[in-house]
């Protein structure tokens, strides 16, 4: 972004739904502190486990401020937090990329809130299931975009 590398951190609960987005120029201790500071202010409950990939300022930044909490550092069980930026990488090409790290901040939150729903597990669903569903979601999609153009 505007000449600099960026990274994007995002925490992912066991179901493949995202927690939160944090876009950050660093991938250093500090930076793990303020994403794990942040992931637990909008956490409703804390984590079980945390699972990272191998970089080692997220073991540095868990034993300050969530000890107790299990950490596992594996380069697959991530997958799931790796699959989740595949929309995210593919908007983001559409845009033909972002200008600021605030520009991908604002954009990405609201955009995984309004993703999440049309994002259906649909191999774990029957055609009939997921067509039902699918109509669910853009109903709520519907109610909720007449109701902002209402207020």
């Amino acid at each position: 972004m505007n000449g600099g590398q960026h990274y994007l951190w995002r925490a992912v609960d066991e179901n493949g739904v995202v927690i939160d987005i944090l876009v950050q120029p660093k991938r250093d201790r500090w930076a793990a502190l303020r994403f794990f500071r942040r992931l637990l202010q909008v956490a409703e409950k804390p984590p079980r486990v945390i699972i990272t990939d191998k970089l080692r300022s997220y073991a540095a930044a868990n034993k300050l401020i969530i000890p107790d909490i299990e950490h596992r550092q594996s380069r697959y069980l991530n997958n799931r937090a790796e699959n989740s930026h595949q929309p995210t990488r593919v908007r983001e090409r559409h845009m033909k990329r972002f200008k600021s790290s605030e520009q991908a901040q604002r954009f990405l939150s609201v955009f995984e809130s309004i993703n999440a729903p049309f994002r259906l597990r649909r191999h774990l669903l029957s055609a009939t299931r997921y067509r039902l569903l699918l109509n669910q979601s853009f109903q709520l999609w519907n109610k909720t975009a007449l109701a902002a153009l209402v207020a």
